[in-house]
């Protein structure tokens, strides 16, 4: 990363820091507990984790920490809406199987970017996925859900539907959790490592930051599950101000370069 990009990534971080935690987090401590505890003893996550780390191409802006953030929020939004399923009298699934699905959005998110640099990127990841996936204890179905959760996760795609609720559920929360990624992490971490990987001047960057600005404003309207579209959109709307403040912070210290 060239000077001037490390500069404004600080500032970004700098701005980052003084944003509270999304309501997300705040209203759902429980199901992001146990993501993350799932997400750090689940020896077929962490299998897939450091198989994750050595192929994912990090310097496009979508490796492994995208794929980290991705899998745990993906595994908090599965134990969320998970519970609107039942799968017994009760009207509730059982532990058992709540461990199972956020192990399976897990999954999805570690794997959904494997393959960002190539065209279609979704397609082609879906298809790398299905050969990964069959080398742990997966069944067939659950191996066909997260490849289609992976095929859908890209934003303004036409998405094809899931063999069943479950399958379909666990589409939404990968693609949820991605577009998550789109508000403040936008601004401290994936952009600059995209510029950097381009090498894009800064007059050029600057030039293309307003219509980047009117693209996330449209994410906000995309999330998909009940939940989603409840809380994605704060996640959204930080990232904008933060890229607004950010936006006048390079008219101001770099106009010299523009």
């Amino acid at each position: 990363m060239n000077s001037i990009y490390e500069k404004i990534r600080n500032q970004a971080l700098d701005i980052a820091s003084r944003y509270p935690a999304t309501a997300f987090y705040q209203n759902f401590p429980e199901q992001v507990a146990f993501s993350l505890r799932t997400f750090e003893s689940d020896p077929v996550v962490g299998a897939l984790h450091d198989f994750v780390a050595g192929h994912t191409e990090d310097d496009f802006g979508h490796g492994l920490h995208h794929a980290v953030k991705v899998a745990q929020d993906a595994g908090a939004l599965a134990a969320i809406e998970g519970r609107c399923f039942s799968s017994g009298n009760d009207g509730f699934i059982s532990d058992d199987q709540m461990g199972h699905r956020v192990r399976m959005a897990q999954c999805a998110g570690l794997l959904h970017d494997i393959r960002r640099k190539h065209k279609n990127h979704a397609q082609e990841g879906a298809v790398f996925a299905e050969k990964v996936l069959e080398r742990y204890a997966f069944s067939r179905h659950d191996i066909m859900d997260v490849c289609l959760a992976i095929e859908n996760h890209e934003a303004f795609k036409e998405t094809k539907p899931g063999r069943s609720l479950e399958g379909s559920l666990l589409s939404d929360c990968l693609y949820d959790a991605d577009k998550f990624r789109w508000g403040v992490e936008n601004f401290t971490h994936t952009v600059w490592a995209m510029v950097s990987y381009a090498n894009i001047p800064i007059r050029k960057f600057m030039d293309a930051y307003p219509s980047g600005i009117v693209f996330l404003e449209k994410i906000k309207t995309t999330f998909r599950t009940p939940t989603g579209k409840i809380y994605g959109p704060e996640f959204i709307d930080q990232g904008l101000s933060l890229g607004e403040q950010l936006y006048s912070y390079i008219q101001t210290e770099f106009a010299r370069y523009l």
